[in-house]
């Protein structure tokens, strides 16, 4: 069995005698000479450079993406006999480490304490003798009703963190129940829970039902001294609704990972937005224990079981 690696990211799996790893541009479309792979590992590829070999590869059994979200492959047109299974936990430390810093950025007010730095003015009004729970946003997770819209993997991965800083945290899911040892709530009863939230964190991914899950109605229905932070995908957050909600004060800030274009325009609102921070998608990025997945798929891929992550397609 012939196996494309993708040099976007180094892997060395431990492969089974009769598997040929073979190392492909990530940022191009798989060469004429590799399309009899029957299977192949991508990260980072590009829609159209998938697009343009997923109907070209007749022995084509399996595609690992190494995103906890496979939204490129899914998009790409690979035929509905190719078996997709995602990067689900090989992300889960490193978001939960950037949803962390955002939270704690816009809690403890960073960008003000940087705004201030730029003007070099020692911010008083920052610092000193503070209330613990001042009027107007939120700025200590102490107490702080976090509730994360996207229970899966990672949401469980944050959410102890975030309760060992004292924060009272629910999930939000498909379905009701508790995980992780979290409450969580079923999605249709989000807008019950707005209301008592003091910090949204979104990890959703990017499907027809989730876009612009975070619209005006769901922003106008959070607290004004309420945050929100999305590190799942920018099309679930109506940007324009975000940034008017920002301008207004109907809310107290934002912390982006994602966003609906990315790289986003220069003309976009957002980069003015009042109280929002910006990062590049930088919270994953680095897929930990990618190896390991890829071996154990490929081992299951040729013993006929059942692979791990498999994508309902």
């Amino acid at each position: 069995m012939k196996l494309l690696l993708p040099d976007s990211v180094p892997l060395a799996p431990r492969l089974p005698d009769g598997v040929t790893a073979v190392t492909y541009a990530a940022t191009a479309p798989v060469p004429d000479e590799h399309l009899d792979a029957e299977a192949m590992v991508v990260w980072g590829n590009s829609v159209p450079d998938l697009a343009a070999v997923a109907g070209r590869m007749p022995r084509l059994r399996w595609v690992q993406s190494l995103a906890a979200g496979p939204d490129a492959v899914l998009a790409a047109g690979f035929p509905p006999d190719v078996v997709v299974t995602s990067g689900a936990g090989l992300h889960d430390a490193t978001v939960t480490e950037h949803a962390l810093a955002l939270v704690l950025a816009l809690v403890r007010r960073l960008p003000a304490a940087a705004r201030a730095q730029a003007e070099h003015r020692w911010a008083r009004e920052l610092g000193g003798v503070q209330p613990l729970r001042p009027e107007g946003a939120v700025t200590t997770l102490l107490g702080a009703r976090v509730l994360v819209w996207g229970f899966g993997a990672i949401g469980q991965t944050l959410a102890p963190v975030l309760h060992a800083l004292g924060a009272s945290v629910r999930g939000v899911a498909r379905t009701a129940g508790r995980r992780g040892g979290f409450d969580v709530v079923a999605e249709d009863r989000l807008d019950d829970e707005l209301g008592d939230t003091d910090v949204l964190v979104m990890i959703l991914p990017a499907t027809l039902s989730t876009r612009h899950a975070l619209a005006a109605g769901r922003l106008a229905a959070l607290p004004a001294h309420a945050h929100v932070v999305n590190v799942g995908r920018g099309s679930t957050v109506d940007e324009a609704a975000l940034a008017a909600a920002l301008g207004a004060g109907r809310l107290a800030g934002a912390a982006l990972d994602v966003t609906e274009t990315e790289p986003l325009p220069p003309d976009s609102p957002l980069w003015d937005a009042p109280g929002l921070v910006l990062t590049p998608h930088a919270a994953g990025g680095r897929p930990v224990g990618a190896d390991e997945l890829v071996a154990a798929n490929v081992a299951a891929l040729l013993a006929g079981d059942r692979l791990r992550n498999l994508v309902d397609r």
